[in-house]
């Protein structure tokens, strides 16, 4: 190959890594903030969701590891082996797993809003489909992981159409069925209550829509570029690629931290607010359960002033008919 194509390659095929790399480590830098606020601010949430976010850390920086040793090797430790450095996609597994790591990070964070979902539902019927559209796009990068280990050494890998067709299609298609899903159940439960409390759902609904939106168009140009370009003289897919699992990292986190500052913004209406712990709900009003969704730590009356209780997610006590007071799984924020 001469020279001027291995120049070609090294921007379009090792620059994306690069331009990766920076998006990555920004988010990362970003998240780590969030992670701060989150450990500072929610300190009475329940153990099981303190876990998922402290999970949640491990892997995020576990991956921006990954994404610095990736350009160290290609940049530093290969600067005299342009070749070399060029093919590493298709000879290391940490560069040619990549993609799998970017799909385990986005199926963590999908399966806690799956959660949130089926909490707010009650029902499987609407969880259990977009849960098998995830999955099976998950699958197919498996897949499609296992094809690139398999590849001949020194060639750059091209996918085959199913996989972009099976796996970011699916993907995209399911994240917007839950998005969705979740929107269609806040306004199912708007109809139900006061005015003030119908703008709190207003506001959780354009929460969703805001923390979806950039992993969303994320996937959306990685889609596009895989199709414009058969990765066999450019990647420039990787660079998307590798800000895509922080992304959804961003929008769990920004989320959970969120709720705060709804707190801070209804706290004058007939909007009541908990922190999702054992002690602080016990001291909560009168509630009857025949209303009751579960859309978070808020809680909320209705036009006929029943009580509703959206409280921290992980508590999975019954309810209670003789205190008035229940307890119930699931929440959006």
């Amino acid at each position: 190959m001469a020279d001027a194509d291995y120049q070609q390659l090294s921007i379009f095929v090792l620059g994306p890594w690069v331009i990766g790399a920076f998006a990555d480590c920004l988010l990362q830098g970003l998240l780590l903030g969030q992670f701060t606020n989150y450990f500072r601010l929610y300190r009475d949430d329940r153990p099981f969701l303190k876990a998922i976010v402290a999970g949640l850390v491990i892997l995020t920086c576990l991956k921006t590891i990954q994404s610095c040793a990736i350009v160290w090797v290609q940049n530093i430790l290969l600067f005299n082996d342009q070749p070399g450095a060029i093919n590493l996609y298709s000879t290391t597994w940490w560069e040619s797993g990549n993609p799998l790591m970017v799909a385990f990070i986005g199926l963590y964070v999908q399966a806690y809003f799956l959660y949130r979902l089926r909490s707010l539902s009650k029902s499987w019927i609407v969880v259990i489909p977009i849960t098998l559209i995830l999955v099976f796009a998950f699958l197919a990068m498996v897949v499609a992981t296992v094809a690139i280990f398999k590849a001949r050494v020194n060639e750059i890998v091209s996918l085959p159409l199913w996989y972009t067709v099976a796996q970011v299609l699916s993907d995209i298609a399911g994240d917007l069925l839950m998005t969705m899903a979740m929107i269609y159940h806040l306004l199912l439960v708007r109809k139900t209550v006061i005015p003030q409390t119908a703008g709190l759902l207003s506001a959780l609904i354009r929460l969703i829509l805001l923390s979806a939106a950039p992993a969303a168009v994320c996937a959306m140009i990685n889609l596009l570029l895989s199709q414009l370009f058969d990765g066999t003289k450019n990647l420039m897919s990787s660079a998307f690629t590798q800000a895509l699992s922080k992304l959804y990292a961003v929008s769990m986190m920004y989320m959970l931290n969120s709720r705060r500052s709804l707190r801070a913004g209804y706290d004058a209406s007939d909007v009541i607010f908990g922190s999702g712990s054992s002690h602080q709900m016990s001291r909560r009003g009168q509630a009857h359960t025949d209303s009751d969704r579960s859309l978070g730590d808020i809680a909320v009356h209705t036009e006929t002033r029943n009580h509703i209780d959206f409280h921290d997610s992980f508590d999975h006590t019954a309810s209670s008919g003789k205190s008035g007071k229940f307890r119930d799984e699931g929440s959006i924020v």
